[in-house]
């Protein structure tokens, strides 16, 4: 399977849990109605993705802007990816299609997708790291409205009640955590699970203290998975982690069980239903408090190499809408994520304080597929080996991530 992170099974409940807000935005996607073909224009676009229905109010606005009819193929996420391959190989693909952005270099490779700078495309002005996810071989192959990223959040009650100062360092973190583990209440929560969803929550301590996915195995990298064990090993984070999806961990931080949680925006609608909870966010601590880099999600749109220039020409019409700032600004009101360009994503901000600590975030953010390319998921699993090797005690963390790093993939 290939990976996607975070996981399919997070977007799908994300995308399921944002249908309502894409719903309720009716005044600025005017004209526009239920699923299917858009009910005017000219020529016909396909596009294919592994979103909800009730996105396509989004697709129809820009349908409507470039004088396109639209027909929308909603696919499971899984089985995306093995899709496009055959589609690729039967010269049936999409006119258009939406790719999690560690897919886009491997699909480019392929020699499915196209150059979006034939179109007069580019991502001038957009979060440096998702350029690097969507180009690849100097050539920009996908164009991504909206983005996310992971955050520190923090149950406010249990954090002022502690008298504890969100952390911004290693060492505040663990000396905030232990504070705050008290009867059935870890003070800190995360995903460790031996998936990619668990090196997804690792990447931040991962890499912003030095690792490298080239080689994992290196003295930054021990210290960084040190961190965390230590962290289970005081008891401040559940033993249980190893297990967790982000799901599970956010059902934790909901039922009062971890004070400080990592997770991403596409929790936030389930946190706001949450009744008494008081949450806030912020940006995953640091061993030196520098800025934290962590990985880029979201997903990008593609030209796929169909072989009709004039339907081609036009749907790179349709790309270039969708990552317009007006539009990226509805996808991630939509989504819950924040927008690519970076005056964009200030603004917006500024305007949905909830979000405030990802946008700050994904400006030192890091593309997953920016040093390795398609050969990032070898690394990934690496990775997560690594973490269950520790955690569950076979290994301390240097010879966890030697033992990894040796495994061939």
């Amino acid at each position: 399977m290939k990976p996607s992170l975070p996981s399919t099974s997070r977007r799908i409940r994300a995308l399921v849990g944002a249908v309502a807000v894409v719903a309720a935005i009716p005044l600025v996607l005017t004209g526009c109605s239920g699923s299917g073909a858009a009910s005017s224009g000219g020529k016909t676009l396909t596009i294919e993705d592994y979103y909800a229905a009730n996105y396509n109010p989004i697709y129809k606005q820009c349908a409507k802007t470039v004088d396109a009819k639209l027909t929308i193929n909603h696919v499971a996420g899984a089985g995306l990816i093995a899709k496009v391959l055959q589609q690729a190989s039967s010269r049936s693909l999409p006119d258009v299609l939406m790719l999690d952005n560690p897919d886009v270099q491997q699909i480019a490779a392929s020699g499915a997708l196209s150059d979006l700078g034939d179109y007069g495309l580019d991502a001038s002005g957009d979060v440096p790291g998702v350029k690097a996810a969507n180009t690849y071989k100097g050539k920009l192959y996908g164009l991504q409205p909206a983005t996310n990223s992971i955050a520190l959040y923090y149950n406010k009650k249990l954090l002022a009640d502690a008298g504890v100062q969100p952390p911004k360092t290693w060492d505040e973190l663990q000396a905030a955590a232990k504070k705050l583990t008290k009867g059935s209440t870890y003070g800190f929560a995360m995903s460790n699970i031996n998936t990619y969803e668990g090196t997804w929550q690792f990447l931040p301590m991962f890499w912003s203290n030095g690792g490298d996915e080239k080689d994992i195995a290196t003295p930054e990298a021990a210290q960084a998975l040190q961190f965390v064990e230590g962290l289970q090993n005081d008891g401040s984070m559940s033993k249980s982690s190893i297990n967790w999806a982000q799901a599970d961990v956010n059902s934790q931080f909901i039922a009062g069980k971890a004070a400080m949680m990592i997770n991403g925006p596409w929790q936030l609608p389930t946190l706001n239903a949450a009744k008494n909870l008081q949450f806030d966010s912020v940006p995953i601590p640091t061993r030196t408090g520098e800025a934290t880099v962590a990985p880029l999600g979201g997903e990008a749109f593609t030209v796929p190499q169909t072989g009709n220039k004039d339907t081609m020409t036009l749907a790179g019409k349709f790309v270039g809408c969708l990552n317009s700032v007006k539009m990226q600004k509805v996808i991630a009101g939509a989504t819950g994520n924040v927008p690519t360009n970076i005056e964009a994503g200030t603004a917006w901000a500024t305007d949905h304080p909830q979000v405030a600590s990802f946008v700050t975030t994904v400006k030192t953010a890091r593309a997953r597929t920016g040093e390795l390319g398609p050969d990032w998921p070898k690394a990934a699993t690496k990775i997560y080996t690594a973490v269950q090797l520790a955690l569950t005690g076979k290994a301390d963390p240097e010879a966890a991530l030697k033992q990894a790093q040796s495994q061939s993939q």
